[in-house]
């Protein structure tokens, strides 16, 4: 059964588990499954396959249908920059909710009656089919849970950890809300990791890579892991951390009395950071890289690197650990049409571009490197990291090669970067574009027609993930961090000598990247440029965020704003526009572009001078949480007093919804 080709199994799936109109509490009260679901249905294989499958679309990524899918995901970070910012980075604009948010537990409450009811019917016998199958779709199950909880590990740090469905119980309710340590939440999510990898195989019984494996659990565990044990080692001293100074959790009975399970937090950071190297070796040491030739415009899959991201058929491609399959007749998108124009209005920032390295292993800065600046988009590809001479678009390439009558959105030419235009579909937010996803195949380029696969979960991954992790236990490299550092750089066509770049980097001129930093100090050139590579290879995939909050990587702009930029519009690509195409001035309310007077680079949020984004962007420390809303404390309070209330909330937000943090 293939990853989302889920049409027909939701429908069947939504009926068997649908939930009931809530009560007294909306995110824990749901009525009990039992009573709407049919006796014998989860006591064959195939009815777990498709509990499992029907699960996929709200907890895995993926294109979705429409925009620019996963590789416009990392918007709104150093790295991709949209023409909104947003309001995260303007302090006092995000404010606490009223009702909904993160605190949701629909996803874990469907996995968990799952799990419930088969796990037993398994000891006794009761499911039929093949028991290897069986197993697998249980593992799927575990696997999803956890993911699920990941997403609340970052987005809430402490959170519930709940086993089992609940009863339509107020008392029983408000119990279950207490948060756990969010190191005990990162442990929970390990231990079902692991269950999903015991029960699991290596491919999955029907689907293949469309299907979650065991090498999918693996990754994944040594993903957690990196981002718990480098979140705990960044945050620690601080109230974002349990047993930390005023960590909130310390005002409620469990947690005054929480103790670690390794006896410090020292520990746990050894025992994360241990889980990562372990668990990504695991797949690094068994799955081989894709190949690069190099070769930019193929129709003929001559570059199976670059083809891999836009295959309409993924399972050829031993670094696609898992992939979402689309169908012309089922379930499509317009990441195609995108591709070739300026992907949706989400652009690369300079900052992106200025990271890869020149292919001789140099930083752009360093004494003998050949950069040829950036006056125009040809010289920053020259001689460059094989990877932005790939994904980095320039005026005048061919974006189609096969089917051009086919396809009645596409744009066959690159075109001069339309940074003028309002509209989504035709804007080129900062001048730089990214071409990661495109296929020269036009008949993708109908509108809302596309086809092609969606990676979920990619090995190269684990390689970076074991390199961070050893160097940050160790404050080494031992002989796998090296050598899998060198084969992703040989990969990229960039020089393998890592010392020669380590030797070169001059951490004062790393400053643009929100990663050369952790706590507000600048880290390490050898950690930096293992962050380096890692923004470099995963560009565009939706894990910078993810990186940036566990690196604490935003301190630096609590006082001091930054400024995203794109390309040197104010330089010779200057020629390419009419003046009318290149209106700026302040609040003027048809302006487009930023004023020279800023920069001679082109600064997306700072057009108009009566924008909230006009003064640059800028972060406050409780903004690497997000708030618990108002709601979720008056539900489980006594009288409305949310202090009576087993959750507590996050760092510098209050319980008042519209508030904004304190002190920000």
């Amino acid at each position: 059964m293939n990853f989302f080709r889920y049409k027909k199994l939701s429908a069947i799936v939504l009926g068997l588990t649908g939930f009931m109109a809530v009560s007294c509490n909306d995110y824990l009260d749901q009525s009990p499954l039992s009573s709407i679901t049919p006796e014998d249905y989860l006591r064959e294989e195939s009815q777990l396959a498709a509990y499992a499958v029907g699960a996929y679309p709200a907890i895995l990524p993926s294109h979705g249908n429409w925009s620019f899918g996963t590789f416009g995901t990392d918007g709104n970070t150093d790295d991709m920059a949209i023409p909104a910012l947003d309001n995260k980075y303007m302090p006092g604009l995000w404010r606490t909710g009223s009702a909904g948010g993160d605190w949701d537990f629909a996803n874990i409450f469907q996995m968990n009656y799952f799990l419930q009811t088969v796990i037993p019917r398994l000891k006794n016998g009761e499911i039929t089919g093949t028991d290897a199958n069986i197993r697998h779709y249980i593992g799927e199950i575990y696997f999803l849970r956890a993911f699920e909880y990941f997403k609340k590990l970052q987005a809430l740090g402490d959170f519930p950890i709940l086993r089992t469905t609940l009863p339509d119980n107020q008392a029983a309710l408000t119990a279950a809300s207490v948060r756990n340590p969010r190191n005990e939440v990162a442990r929970f999510i390990i231990s079902d990791l692991d269950s999903a990898a015991l029960m699991m195989q290596n491919i999955a019984p029907a689907g293949g890579t469309n299907r979650v494996s065991k090498r999918v659990a693996q990754l994944v565990k040594s993903r957690v892991a990196l981002y718990e044990g480098t979140w705990l080692k960044y945050f620690k001293g601080t109230a974002y951390v349990p047993k930390g100074p005023e960590w909130p959790g310390s005002s409620k009975p469990e947690g005054s009395a929480y103790a670690f399970p390794t006896g410090s937090i020292e520990g746990e950071i050894d025992y994360f950071l241990t889980q990562a190297m372990a668990a990504a070796k695991e797949v690094a040491s068994s799955v081989q890289l894709v190949n690069n030739t190099g070769i930019i415009l193929s129709a003929n899959n001559e570059n199976p690197y670059f083809n891999m991201f836009s295959a309409e058929n993924m399972s050829s491609y031993s670094e696609v650990l898992m992939w979402r399959q689309y169908n012309r007749t089922l379930v499509t998108h317009n990441v195609p049409v995108n591709a070739q124009a300026g992907n949706y209005a989400v652009g690369l920032t300079r900052s992106m571009v200025e990271s890869f390295l020149m292919a001789n292993g140099l930083p752009i800065y360093a004494a003998g490197s050949g950069y040829k600046g950036d006056d125009y988009i040809n010289d920053v590809r020259t001689d460059r990291d094989g990877r932005l001479n790939l994904f980095l678009k320039e005026p005048g390439q061919k974006n189609v090669l096969l089917n051009l009558a086919l396809g009645s959105h596409a744009t066959e030419i690159e075109p001069t970067p339309m940074i003028w235009e309002s509209s989504y579909e035709k804007k080129y937010t900062t001048g730089y574009t990214i071409r990661k996803g495109l296929t020269y195949d036009a008949i993708h380029c109908g509108n809302g027609a596309g086809y092609t696969g969606s990676i979920t979960f990619r090995a190269v991954e684990a390689y970076l993930n074991y390199i961070e992790a050893n160097y940050e236990k160790t404050g080494t490299l031992d002989a796998d961090a090296i050598s899998y550092w060198q084969q992703i750089r040989t990969r990229a066509k960039v020089n393998a000598d890592i010392d020669k770049t380590i030797a070169a980097t001059q951490m004062s001129k790393e400053t643009a990247d929100w990663g050369a930093y952790s706590a507000n100090r600048l880290v390490s050139p050898t950690l930096y440029n293992i962050r380096r590579e890692r923004r470099n290879e995963l560009m565009a995939e939706g894990l910078r965020f993810m990186d940036l909050k566990r690196w604490r990587a935003m301190d630096q702009m609590i006082n001091t704003p930054y400024h995203v930029e794109g390309f040197k519009l104010w330089g010779p690509m200057k020629a390419w526009y009419t003046a009318s195409q290149l209106v700026y001035g302040g609040a003027v309310s048809n302006s487009v572009v930023s004023d020279p007077a800023l920069s001679t680079y082109l600064r997306p949020h700072e057009i108009r001078s009566n924008s909230n984004s006009y003064n640059g962007t800028k972060w406050a420390m409780a903004h690497y949480l997000s708030p618990i809303a108002a709601q979720h404390f008056t539900l489980t309070a006594t009288a409305g007093d949310a202090t009576t209330s087993p959750i507590y909330q996050n760092p510098g937000w209050t319980t008042t919804a519209g508030a904004a943090p304190i002190g920000y």
